[in-house]
């Protein structure tokens, strides 16, 4: 393999797709990778800042994710953000096979989410010891 260049990389077609049976839902549903910008806005929505504290937000954090990854056959977005309450709402077995696709699609692990939680947490003691 040889040294990419920047049109090289910038005009790639580097999104992955996965359909995902949801038996629950009478049929399937096509996933797709996340874009950086994406991912980093997925990871901050997770962190709520109120004055100078912060805390996790994981409220609906499957289907925040979910959201973001599903589509339909011609690509395009199947739910807006005006859709995570709803669909945090339906049951959550078919909810957690989507997460662990589009976590797997989008190369968010367990590890990750823990080093964010870690990085949290430290903040939170420094914060407290100052206070």
């Amino acid at each position: 393999m040889g040294l990419l260049s920047r049109d090289q990389i910038l005009g790639a077609e580097d999104r992955t797709f996965e359909e995902v049976d949801c038996p629950e839902w009478g049929g399937t549903v096509r996933l797709r990778s996340i874009s950086g910008a994406e991912r980093d806005g997925y990871e901050q929505g997770l962190i709520q800042q109120r004055g100078n504290s912060r805390q996790m937000n994981m409220r609906n954090a499957r289907a925040k994710l979910i959201v973001l990854c599903a589509v339909d056959e011609a690509g395009r977005r199947m739910f807006s953000e005006q859709d995570v309450a709803a669909l945090g709402k339906k049951n959550a077995k078919p909810l957690d096979r989507l997460f662990d696709a589009c976590r797997r699609l989008s190369g968010l692990s367990e590890d990750d989410v823990d080093k964010l939680t870690e990085d949290f947490d430290e903040t939170q003691g420094e914060d407290s010891t100052t206070a």
